[in-house]
């Protein structure tokens, strides 16, 4: 046979778009060329092919070789494509019988001496190849990580010789997982807090309804602390939510993550830091957060342009970036947790505290932060600086913190089972449907909106804030005291 055809997957984003790798030999002097879109890592491959096969014990065709990557207008790039490479051309030699590679696909790069190597972004190939019900080889060092996706069929191998061996055996042996069981250890990095109770009660309910949260205050307020408080407050991540991250981490090398993920950038990060950028666009922190929190410390200090590119994620979950090769998609389903001073000192509109800053440096300062994205943010909350009695005071206790996670996962069952979601999730017609309230409650409701001049995502922001507050006290309707409440988290930043 001097013609073969065995099955790869590019990578575009998290997607894997099937690619079928052809190879030919024909009559005249040797050569060898790759047609098919491929970027100069693919075209390397050429060298590597040919010294991996001749250290393997094979033979080198002494023919023109012609390697087709199929379709020819999808760009290719990285190293996946030498193990693929090199088995059509066994097979098109004749070397290796084409039935052994029917219905499988191969990925990994090949070392001069035949070893394969760690290839970035297998996950989403393997997860695609899954639903088409195929088996996958590919380098030993990322078979069990890959074999996490539900129902693969992961084989490994550490050479090109081994896979030729795998395929010549009459079962493919390939890698079982057992399922990862939920972490009962959640809880026990639950930080303790003293003080700041109306910080605390904004976080109980920010975990239970699932909400974005500011916090505003001095230096050494807790701030901080209260942020790295959240992701223990959460419930434990659904398998999708976690496959999702783990298919998002994969294409940056990094090791999948267990729990929901802490992302806390620096304010000088920039907008392909934050969103996901370059040429071929790789994630960024919004979906390196994807399923957890993303904490912004010292809001202000981040570029402005920077932080209004965070409207699309916390509106619909995901981002788009389009490039001059595709669109790239990417989940970025967050909560954002973030922190400022009122101004470059700290220390405006602070009691028993004297502010350095001049009116017009403040109103500068809060006017870093645009008010589409202040508007976007569920609860606003200032703290203030605890005396040093109250800081020396003993913590709170185990007891009152499984108390208070009790409290929250009661409320998030009873939203669960009223709409099968979170209440940030809400959309218009349902928050409409799960917020029931009493004639006179809701004329004063729409007085104090008018009065508070509050725009109609505001409107829709507090009443989801409000259900959130009824969901802790297990109250069916929103009472006047629960809206009194979430109104009272509308930002002072505002116009």
């Amino acid at each position: 046979m001097s013609h073969a055809i065995v099955l790869s997957r590019a990578g575009i984003g998290l997607k894997a778009p099937l690619v079928k790798v052809e190879a030919h030999l024909s009559n005249g002097l040797p050569a060898f060329s790759v047609v098919g879109l491929p970027e100069s890592s693919v075209r390397e491959s050429r060298e590597r092919v040919r010294s991996a096969l001749i250290c393997s014990h094979f033979k080198w065709p002494d023919r023109r070789i012609t390697v087709s990557l199929a379709p020819a207008e999808l760009p290719k790039s990285g190293g996946r494509f030498d193990l693929p490479i090199a088995l059509a051309i066994l097979v098109a030699s004749g070397q290796l019988s084409a039935d052994t590679v029917v219905n499988r696909e191969f990925f990994g790069e090949l070392g001069l001496d035949g070893a394969l190597r760690h290839c970035r972004g297998l996950l989403s190939a393997v997860r695609a190849a899954t639903l088409d019900q195929r088996a996958v080889i590919l380098p030993a060092e990322q078979a069990t990580k890959m074999a996490l996706v539900p129902g693969s069929r992961v084989a490994a191998a550490s050479d090109l010789l081994s896979v030729c061996g795998l395929l010549k055996s009459e079962k493919l042996v390939t890698i079982a997982v057992k399922a990862s069981t939920p972490s009962t250890q959640r809880h026990t990095d639950t930080p303790k807090i003293t003080g700041q109770d109306v910080a605390k009660r904004c976080l109980e309910i920010a975990a239970a309804g699932g909400h974005h949260l500011l916090m505003i205050g001095p230096p050494g307020a807790g701030k901080t602390l209260l942020a790295a408080s959240l992701p223990p407050l959460m419930e434990d991540p659904q398998p999708s939510d976690e496959l999702e991250l783990s298919l998002v981490r994969d294409l940056l090398g990094l090791e999948p993550n267990r729990g929901r993920p802490f992302r806390a950038p620096h304010h000088n990060t920039t907008a392909a830091g934050l969103i996901g950028g370059g040429v071929n666009a790789t994630p960024g922190e919004v979906s390196l957060a994807h399923g957890g929190v993303l904490f912004l410390d010292e809001l202000p200090e981040f570029n402005r342009a920077v932080l209004d590119l965070l409207r699309q994620p916390l509106e619909s979950g995901h981002i788009s970036l389009n490039r001059a090769k595709g669109t790239y998609c990417y989940p970025a389903r967050f909560q954002l947790i973030a922190a400022m001073n009122p101004c470059p000192c700290g220390f405006a509109g602070i009691q028993n505290e004297r502010c350095r800053c001049k009116p017009d440096v403040v109103s500068r300062y809060q006017g870093r932060l645009s008010g589409p994205l202040l508007d976007r943010i569920d609860l606003h909350v200032s703290l203030e600086r605890q005396p040093a009695a109250m800081l020396l005071q003993s913590q709170e206790t185990d007891s009152d913190a499984q108390g208070l996670r009790g409290t929250i996962d009661k409320a998030r069952q009873y939203q669960y089972a009223r709409q099968h979601c979170l209440n940030a999730a809400l959309t218009h017609t349902q928050l409409l449907q799960v917020c029931p309230m009493e004639t006179a409650v809701r004329h004063w409701f729409e007085e104090a909106c008018d009065h508070l001049r509050l725009s109609g995502r505001g409107i829709h922001k507090t009443l989801r804030v409000a259900r959130s507050v009824a969901d802790l006290a297990q109250a069916p309707s929103l009472s006047e005291v629960a809206l009194l409440e979430a109104i009272g988290y509308r930002s002072k930043l505002l116009p």
